[in-house]
């Protein structure tokens, strides 16, 4: 089973983010990134299959800068085989992602994509189910255990009222929840072999695909600061209040 893991460079979670001076983005000098956390919870879970003897093969693939390949060598450190970069310089959204990752399935032909539910830089929790659609492809979100199966994977998904369990046909998609695994530490022997691990670089033009994004960043503004709560002494005064001030009810 050759197992296609979609890895997202982020602006790292443990981080301090904040507009820039004009709020046409973040403040990204000097801010550290890292692999997408739901991402790697993937590649984990795919290196676990490849080591039970269900996998083959484990391809790391990122759209973005050249400054992805931070990301993915970071992946090849932890046990990907090898890793792709559909490299831009565009700011991209959710269906433009998915479009480049469909042409990417297409010229791969993987078993399984198995990526994190979202990324947390934009929290969209859309590019797995929209590479599904484009794909025509059974999936399973929001995983938090997986089996393989003879030609299906089972898993357990979260939902609001509690586990499922649900079997796709592969070739399938899965999306990685945050108890699915703990992502296991890179070791100095990861990074150094990682070093000789094939990198390939392509294009939108590579892969036969215009993108654009149809979704635009217009500002990026901080929060306002929550105001100081007031102690009530009974229902009543509450109630009063949220009549008078907060004019809610």
């Amino acid at each position: 089973m050759k197992i296609l893991v979609p890895v997202k460079r982020v602006p790292d979670p443990y981080a301090k983010v904040a507009p820039n001076a004009d709020g046409s983005d973040i403040a990204r000098d000097s801010l550290p990134y890292a692999v997408n956390p739901f991402d790697e919870i993937a590649l984990e879970e795919a290196i676990r299959l490849k080591e039970a003897g269900s996998a083959t093969e484990i391809v790391a693939v990122s759209v973005g800068s050249e400054e992805s390949t931070e990301q993915l060598r970071t992946a090849l450190a932890m046990g990907a085989d090898r890793a792709i970069l559909v490299q831009t310089s565009d700011w991209l959204d959710a269906p433009a992602v998915a479009r480049l990752l469909a042409a990417v399935y297409r010229r791969e032909n993987p078993d399984l994509i198995l990526l994190g539910k979202q990324a947390v830089d934009m929290d969209n929790n859309q590019v797995g189910q929209m590479l599904a659609a484009m794909l025509d492809l059974p999936q399973a979100t929001f995983a938090s255990k997986i089996e393989a199966q003879s030609g299906q994977m089972r898993v357990e998904r979260e939902t609001d009222n509690g586990t499922e369990t649900v079997s796709v046909t592969l070739p399938a998609i899965i999306t990685a929840d945050l108890r699915l695994n703990e992502p296991r530490y890179v070791a100095l022997t990861g990074i150094v072999r990682a070093r000789s691990k094939p990198l390939e670089t392509l294009t939108s033009a590579d892969l036969g695909v215009s993108v654009s994004a149809s979704v635009r960043l217009v500002r990026v503004e901080t929060p306002p600061k929550r105001q100081a709560g007031k102690r009530v002494e009974s229902p009543q005064q509450l109630v009063q209040l949220l009549k008078e001030e907060a004019k809610v009810i």
